[in-house]
């Protein structure tokens, strides 16, 4: 047996967690499924799965295998009909992260459409504060917000987004509605960073040249987006979140714009995919449908200070 069935037979026992069911499935004898599995981790110096008397389970490295063989496995069967690609014939998992205001505001609940097109890819969405790595983690692209750092991948500049200054109605009552940079000290601020222990620049505005940051008291610092949006819902300080991932909570009353001639700098928003001659045909149909439907909700980067 070559090494591609083997890995095929190998992702079929994992999905099905049985040596007989995976090799009846494939018109297999159960030795074959037993001996392509030895031979796989011969060559691959890693043992693949545990096996028991009631379940076969694959290893931490089992599992990178898998993910890595279903990855493999797709490319190849693209790679089949790469000259006669259409919609349909897309395939494969398809693995990306990106913030959570933009997942749940607009990725995901136009995701449907995406998956009606191309019924078999399969999605794995991530979404976290941190940086996530790219190539380690086996990401397929990544939607980042904000500066970029990571110079070893290539980025897709999609446009920017505007950023405003809110506080819940809560705070307006128990500390009024701050009107003008004056006041701000005399406000709350809730800081947000990386790092616990890191220092916060304080409240930022922009001019349209460049920024300025205010000293203000800040009652809480967290280092996480979801505390960040609760604090600020809990009256705890003025946050500045991007316009994107807040509509909802602004048409419902939840939180308040306030300081609108003030906003911060607009974060740029990129996406990151890494080195590949080819970049697999799921992977651009995905990254061209995220540009378009993102299109009406970031600024041009042309526009950024029109």
């Amino acid at each position: 047996m070559n090494r591609l069935d083997a890995m095929q037979l190998f992702v079929r026992i994992a999905e099905l967690s049985s040596y007989t069911r995976a090799a009846e499935s494939l018109g297999l004898p159960k030795a074959s499924a037993s001996l392509a599995v030895q031979q796989l981790e011969s060559q691959f110096g890693a043992r693949l799965l545990n096996r028991t008397t009631r379940r076969v389970q694959m290893t931490p490295d089992g599992q990178s295998f898998y993910e890595r063989c279903k990855d493999l496995l797709a490319d190849m069967d693209e790679l089949q009909t790469m000259f006669q690609q259409t919609p349909q014939t897309l395939r494969g998992r398809l693995r990306f992260d990106m913030p959570g205001g933009m997942a749940r505001e607009i990725v995901i609940p136009r995701l449907p459409e995406f998956l009606r097109e191309h019924p078999q890819v399969e999605v794995e969405l991530s979404c976290t504060d941190r940086r996530v790595d790219l190539v380690r983690e086996g990401f397929d692209c990544v939607l980042r917000v904000g500066t970029l750092q990571d110079l070893s991948v290539i980025a897709r500049p999609l446009g920017s987004l505007p950023i405003i200054n809110c506080v819940s109605p809560g705070y307006i009552e128990a500390f009024g509605e701050p009107r003008s940079l004056d006041e701000l000290p005399q406000h709350r601020l809730v800081d947000y960073v990386s790092t616990l222990g890191a220092r916060s620049g304080g409240f930022e505005y922009f001019d349209g040249e460049r920024c300025h940051f205010i000293d203000m008291p800040a009652t809480i610092t967290v280092n996480n987006t979801d505390a960040y949006e609760a604090c600020c819902l809990a009256g705890l300080g003025i946050i500045q979140v991007p316009r994107l991932g807040s509509e909802l909570m602004l048409q419902g009353g939840r939180l308040v714009e306030v300081l609108r001639d003030f906003p911060a700098e607009p974060m740029p928003v990129s996406l990151l995919y890494a080195h590949r001659r080819h970049l697999p045909a799921r992977v651009k149909a995905f990254m061209d449908w995220l540009t378009l439907i993102l299109a009406p909700h970031l600024t041009p980067i042309s526009d950024r200070n029109g």
